[in-house]
């Protein structure tokens, strides 16, 4: 048995502990239509979806390398709409660089907290999920400045990551969730208004913080690195969560995986054309010709 949370989200985030899921309201789109084939079927026709919004408006994506890309603009916030097209609820882990969006843990997939969607839902998630009642939204950044680099995780930076269960009964009960377990909380102070100490103080703290963790989980971080795309913690948002109990397939029905870099790292691997000023100087002389018709030299 999966416990499971049902999130009442006002912003659009839910959380989900273990085995645990949480089911978004708020923000929760489900659709009318109805279907008369198998699962099976229904997946054949009309397949997960996973989108990274900014303003609203899904980024383009390019297909390259077996994945998707989509490009990453500096500081702008952004959320992960995921669309289930089965006649039943599912469950979703969803990680951003490497670490689950709810209780920021590197897990496998079925071990890690999940989000629910109704049948034919659609929910839109926009950040970490710090309590049942608040989460810290998602923007674009450097990968010094992540929430990843902040907890001593660097090593999946720039990827999103879903993957879909199907559950095996329709029971939900609500449930006491278990004792939070934060790693980086909020202090509620204005950082803009610190003096320039107090700052430094409490970034030697995080570091000292970051170094425990990496020493007990026996991990070596990265060198993390200010020309890469990386996800980082923000500005708080309302959004309240349940916990319920949800009974799921072993199997995943499906992993979505997108890759995102800011523009000069998608050039440089090949995913984005480079561009070129106009006039374009090396064009002009790839035009260049050795003769032409003219019988003398002319005046400067």
């Amino acid at each position: 048995m999966n416990k499971m949370l049902v999130g009442l989200c006002l912003a659009g985030v839910a959380l989900i502990l273990g085995y645990t899921t949480i089911f978004s309201h708020a923000r929760t789109e489900v659709e009318t239509a109805a279907v008369s084939q198998r699962p099976e079927q229904v997946i054949a026709q009309r397949m997960f979806e996973m989108q990274i919004l900014v303003d609203g408006r899904p980024l383009e994506e390019y297909y390259a390398r077996g994945r998707s890309y989509v490009e990453a603009s500096e500081g702008a916030e952004y959320e992960v709409r995921i669309r289930n097209p089965l006649p039943f609820r599912v469950a979703v882990a969803l990680s951003v660089d490497g670490l689950n969006t709810i209780d920021a843990r590197r897990t496998t997939a079925w071990n890690a907290s999940k989000w629910v969607i109704g049948p034919y839902g659609t929910i839109n998630i926009s950040g970490w999920q710090m309590s049942s009642e608040r989460a810290r939204r998602f923007y674009f950044t450097s990968e010094r400045d992540s929430y990843g680099a902040k907890l001593g995780q660097t090593s999946n930076l720039g990827v999103v990551s879903a993957v879909f269960f199907r559950e095996r009964r329709p029971i939900m009960v609500p449930v006491t969730p278990p004792p939070p377990r934060p790693i980086y909380e909020e202090d509620g102070r204005d950082k803009s208004s610190e003096s320039p100490a107090s700052r430094g103080s409490a970034n030697s703290a995080g570091n000292r913080s970051a170094d425990t963790l990496k020493q007990r989980q026996g991990q070596t971080a990265q060198t993390p690195d200010d020309e890469y795309a990386a996800t980082g913690i923000g500005r708080s948002v309302h959004n309240d969560v349940q916990w319920i109990n949800m009974e799921l397939e072993s199997k995943a029905a499906a992993e979505l995986v997108i890759r995102y870099e800011y523009y000069p790292a998608l050039v440089r691997l090949g995913i984005l054309p480079r561009t070129y000023e106009r006039p374009d100087p090396l064009r002009r002389r790839e035009r260049a010709t050795g003769f032409e018709d003219r019988r003398f030299s002319p005046e400067p």
